[in-house]
């Protein structure tokens, strides 16, 4: 693989996008024997990591590089599903040990020791689906097409433009639809064009809320992981309030899946003890609860942020003046 310049020589759109590239592929490389080891989850969390970031960065740098079809944005992506599957799975069963089993009584944790058996059984399954994966063919054309290119790398012709000129542009779409989202405004009203935040909702409030809404903000944090990463691509060429938005992002994503991975755990538990645990384990289903609404107050906190005019403005003006420290 082919030591491109350093950041700080990298002057135009395609140094960057090689930068980037080559930085996630070698990531993706170096853990891809851990994994297949499997010794511990934090390998497949670097590796899954380092996918999802060579994919935002094959979306931001499209039009200055020319990518083998075998390195092309849906491949990476099924790719990095695939090893989601398994990383979830992980990170479920941490949940079930840290957070669940020890708030329950023993009669509960014992129905909670019986779904960590099943989530073991599909841990196998989906271990074994990645070790198939990561020694089969489709993965190795990935990896051997993305050496190559990094080897030789192709570019189009908008690639020799100053990074500063194209970065504006790059940014603005992704950070117009994480702000667009509708999930910015559910538990809020608007009245006349003004956002109207209601006073503080009781945990049956939020429950109900997202019970009916739950999946328009993981939507939500989806996007806010899109724009993050795509964020963090650059942030040498702005100063720290822009780092500070990135943060904020951030922290969006984790508080979004945190509430989440409550309605995994619940739909989790009805499909392995074949019962509604909502009815059968009231002190789990209480904790989960709790949880989850710890997780929407700093929700909250968060949306007033994104849903503020100036701040909206303010992120939009920096980004459109790179270097401007």
């Amino acid at each position: 693989m082919t030591d491109f310049q350093t950041q700080d020589s990298a002057r135009t759109f395609g140094d960057w996008a090689a930068i980037a590239i080559a930085k996630h592929a070698r990531k993706i490389f170096k853990y891809e024997s851990d994994v297949l080891k499997d010794k511990d989850p934090e390998d497949l969390h670097q590796m899954r990591v380092g996918m999802r970031r060579l994919r935002t960065a094959v979306v931001s740098f499209d039009r200055a590089i020319e990518l083998p079809s075998e390195v092309a944005e849906k491949k990476i992506g099924k790719l990095a599903r695939i090893l989601g599957s398994l990383r979830d799975l992980d990170v479920l069963q941490e949940a079930i040990e840290t957070q669940y089993i020890p708030s329950v009584s023993p009669d509960e944790q014992k129905e909670l020791k019986r779904a960590i058996k099943a989530l073991k059984k599909r841990r196998k399954i989906a271990i074994d689906r990645v070790r198939e994966t990561l020694k089969g063919d489709r993965y190795h054309s990935f990896k051997e097409a993305l050496q190559l290119w990094l080897e030789d790398p192709k570019f189009k012709a908008i690639a020799d433009v100053a990074i500063e000129t194209v970065l504006p542009d790059v940014l603005l779409p992704e950070i117009a639809n994480f702000l667009l989202h509708p999930g910015w405004w559910i538990g809020v009203s608007l009245n006349e064009g003004t956002v109207r935040f209601h006073e503080l909702l009781s945990p049956e409030a939020v429950r109900d809320l997202l019970d009916r809404q739950g999946e328009i903000l993981h939507d939500l944090r989806k996007e806010a992981k899109r724009t993050r990463y795509q964020m963090e691509l650059f942030p040498q060429f702005y100063n720290e309030t822009y780092s500070d938005f990135v943060r904020y992002i951030k922290q969006t994503q984790e508080v979004l899946g945190n509430i989440q991975d409550g309605f995994v755990f619940a739909e989790f538990l009805t499909d392995v003890l074949k019962v509604d645990a909502s009815e059968t384990m009231p002190e789990l289903t209480a904790r989960i609860i709790d949880l989850r609404y710890q997780q929407w107050q700093e929700w909250e906190s968060l949306q007033r942020q994104f849903l503020d005019v100036q701040n909206r403005q303010y992120l939009r003006a920096i980004v459109q003046h790179p270097s401007d420290k």
